[in-house]
């Protein structure tokens, strides 16, 4: 017996633009979390399955690279950094770097769920093949 066709997907950067912005990857009107990083078991407008995505510990990884390259970066090639007091320099960084990661996380990780929706990446492939390395 023949299996139907899959729908038709999204593409990769309109699935990673809908999911940077916190709509589902798949319709682009529902939101993908309920909370701060909490993942909606399913869209509410189009019924997509949005927990089937396994985002896990990526989101977090992409923000960090991300935010040390705006913020950390910066201050390693000028010149003023080395020359102005601890007391003002420690509090000039943790500040951008914590209002960035809190603003991009949500956001990269919706991107990752749209980039694994586009890719039609599910959690039962992650552990069909977590179980394959096992053996």
């Amino acid at each position: 017996m023949a299996m139907p066709p899959a729908p038709p997907r999204t593409p990769v950067l309109r699935s990673m633009a809908r999911g940077f912005a916190g709509a589902c990857p798949h319709c682009g009107r529902g939101r993908i979390f309920w909370r701060y990083l909490k993942v909606n078991p399913s869209c509410k407008d189009c019924g997509h399955d949005l927990d089937r995505y396994p985002s896990d510990d990526g989101p977090a990884y992409f923000t960090i690279v991300l935010v040390a390259q705006l913020v950390i970066a910066p201050l390693l090639l000028f010149s003023f950094a080395w020359k102005t007091p601890v007391w003002i320099i420690v509090p000039a960084t943790l500040i951008p770097l914590l209002v960035l990661m809190l603003i991009l996380l949500p956001r990269i990780k919706g991107a990752t769920i749209g980039l694994l929706y586009a890719l039609n990446v599910n959690r039962a492939d992650a552990e069909m093949h977590t179980a394959d390395r096992m053996d």
